[in-house]
């Protein structure tokens, strides 16, 4: 059976799920269909790009429909196309400088169609500018790789999680899951979400680093598992944070997700905090990610 061709104006939509890149044939989706949606999660130069392109072509249609009676505006300058584009920067403005205005019928009809199209056009891109920069944003970081070391004779799973706000999340938890390929005795095959209980799926006080760990006991997804057999699998870590910023009262929430060949086994996390010379306690970032084997410490403690 052959494929449909993917036309090449339509960008393909593509998700990645444990390091692996999905690409989504066969759904159209004009740009307009969710434009709400597309035009908050657009950056911030495409969206600027998109409004000045709006408000060019729109004028640019308006100064056509003035230019069909070429008399129609008082002063026009400079004459043609150009002057009247002007005139409906300033007409869809409110600018109102006085030099140029309407003296035909015609004119003013096309004047006054622009105003009342212009003020909702105006209004829909200043609603979206005030939603984009209204939209609470966690600004929780989190570590390159998850560790599974022994911890107080138990085979844990720990990954780490920061907010570099450096401000209180209130009520802040936290879930983790494993998302593997499943394949029953009857052949079945299907992409299994698996919960993976927390050692502790809550911090009151989420202000600096959080260490979120979870026992490889007889009850967790990755008992007798190895690494050869997670990534088989095709094995993908998510976690997820949600809590309620002080400073602005709003729900946020930040997740993120490691490919099963992301975790290093046997390792552990480089300290973030310690102290200065002036007795100071210090939480250094540059180091966040960084990850060491158990082996070079030999006489460490969890």
């Amino acid at each position: 059976m052959s494929r449909k061709p993917v036309k090449p104006w339509r960008k393909p939509r593509m998700v990645h799920i444990g390091g692996r890149q999905f690409v989504s044939e066969g759904i159209h989706e004009p740009f307009w269909d969710d434009f709400y949606h597309r035009a908050l999660t657009m950056t911030w130069p495409a969206f600027f790009s998109l409004a000045v392109s709006v408000f060019l072509l729109f004028n640019a249609l308006f100064a056509m429909l003035y230019q069909i009676d070429p008399n129609g505006i008082a002063n026009l300058y400079p004459h043609g196309l150009a002057g009247a584009f002007f005139f409906s920067v300033e007409t869809l403005a409110t600018v109102g400088y006085g030099d140029m205005h309407p003296q035909s019928v015609y004119t003013h009809i096309v004047a006054t169609v622009e105003i009342i199209v212009g003020m909702g056009n105006i209004a829909v891109f200043t609603g979206l500018i005030f939603a984009r920069f209204s939209r609470p944003r966690a600004k929780i970081i989190f570590g390159k790789h998850p560790v599974v070391r022994t911890i107080d004779g138990k085979q844990t799973l720990m990954m780490r999680a920061a907010n570099t706000r450096m401000n209180l999340i209130a009520q802040a938890s936290a879930q983790l899951h494993i998302v593997r390929m499943y394949r029953s005795p009857e052949g079945f095959q299907i992409r299994r979400i698996e919960d993976m209980k927390l050692v502790r799926s809550e911090h009151p006080i989420f202000m600096l680093s959080w260490n979120v760990m979870h026992t490889i006991d007889e009850d967790s997804p990755l008992f007798n598992a190895t690494p050869e057999s997670l990534e088989a699998s095709e094995g993908a870590l998510l976690l997820t944070i949600e809590g309620i910023d002080e400073t602005t009262s709003q729900s946020m929430m930040a997740r993120h997700q490691w490919a099963m060949k992301d975790v290093r086994w046997n390792h552990r996390y480089v300290d973030l905090v310690h102290r200065d010379e002036h007795g100071v306690n210090v939480i250094d970032y540059t180091v966040f990610d960084e990850v060491l084997p158990l082996e070079e410490e030999p006489g460490e403690t969890p």
